[in-house]
């Protein structure tokens, strides 16, 4: 009997999933013997968020080729609303109405923008960022007279697992649409998008209504890290880190499979965190030498790592089973 005939290989990677969700969301019970307590659930909170929104913008960008920089338009968006809207609605409306609008403008933004090409797309969610942050701030600043704004805080716990059911929803969103006509679709452009065309495909309406629906978690994913950090102002709810680090992410963990953005995200968050803890002076420096060795080494990211490793694993795994049934037959 070949042991990697009886393995059920379709349901090893959802099998693997169920259980890192499980251990994920019972996490606030043994966190304290393992030292999470120490960080209040803010870190893994915060790898939750950057799950999100790599998955987001692969959900998008990762099948159709157009480089998107918007996440911090969205994600900034979201905080906004949830220092807005704070005092006088529940957490989850806010977190609803936040995804909800960060689709809106994603939609009309798409509308105008989503028949640009290549670098055009690129360097205009580029400008979206910029232009958002600074109405915000000239709105705070000339109208209200006021840098930033206090927020009510939600619990760590409530945070963490807001954020992780943001991650998750995000995640079986991606899944459904690739395996979709939606998906299909998508996957034509990034293919080639004038035989799209030709074969009678909306190219236009299909990239505007994925842009609008990978902006829905970004808005979210916003609004509740808003409620655990208590303070917005402009500068930091539309820092561009948060466009340029869910790109990284999907890349470092690799574009060609769903779980890549989800494994490559955490790793890239904690080591980002290790480093500037660490290494303060040299971070940009050890950070940047790291990507570039990925990027040179890693083409296809970590995921494309792990059909390599998981072959490995079998091989040594079916050597051990015909040994042991050699020995087993030479005994007998």
């Amino acid at each position: 009997m070949d042991i990697t005939k009886s393995t059920p290989r379709k349901l090893l990677v959802p099998g693997l999933l169920l259980l890192i969700l499980i251990a994920l969301a019972t996490l606030p019970l043994y966190g304290p013997l393992i030292g999470v307590q120490v960080y209040r659930l803010f870190l893994p909170t915060v790898c939750f968020m950057y799950i999100a929104l790599a998955v987001s913008w692969a959900m998008f960008s990762g099948s159709t080729g157009y480089m998107s920089l918007a996440p911090a338009a969205f994600l900034g968006v979201g905080m906004y609303t949830m220092a807005l809207l704070r005092e006088v609605l529940p957490l989850g409306v806010i977190i609803i109405a936040a995804g909800l609008l960060s689709f809106l403008i994603a939609l009309l933004v798409g509308l105008v923008t989503l028949r640009l090409k290549g670098i055009y797309f690129a360097i205009f969610t580029f400008g979206l960022v910029v232009l958002i942050g600074q109405l915000v701030l000239y709105y705070e600043i000339h109208v209200n007279a006021i840098r930033g704004r206090d927020i009510a805080p939600t619990s760590p716990e409530n945070g963490y697992y807001i954020m992780l059911g943001i991650a998750v929803a995000t995640l079986l969103t991606a899944y459904f649409i690739r395996r979709s006509r939606l998906g299909l679709a998508m996957q034509s452009i990034g293919g080639n998008e004038e035989a799209a065309a030709h074969m009678g495909i909306n190219t236009t309406m299909v990239k505007v209504i994925t842009f609008a629906i990978s902006a829905i978690f970004m808005g979210a994913a916003g609004a509740t890290l808003a409620a655990r950090i208590v303070f917005v102002d402009p500068t930091m709810a539309f820092n561009l880190n948060y466009s340029f680090m869910p790109v990284l992410m999907a890349i470092f963990g690799g574009l060609g499979q769903l779980y890549g953005p989800v494994i490559g995200a955490p790793i890239f968050a904690l080591l980002q965190y290790w480093l500037s803890a660490n290494f303060a002076r040299y971070y940009s420096l050890i950070f940047g030498i790291i990507l570039i060795i990925a990027i040179v080494y890693m083409p296809g990211g970590l995921a494309g790592l792990l059909p390599k490793l998981r072959n490995r694993l079998e091989g040594v795994i079916t050597k051990l089973w015909k040994g042991g049934k050699a020995e087993q037959r030479a005994n007998t």
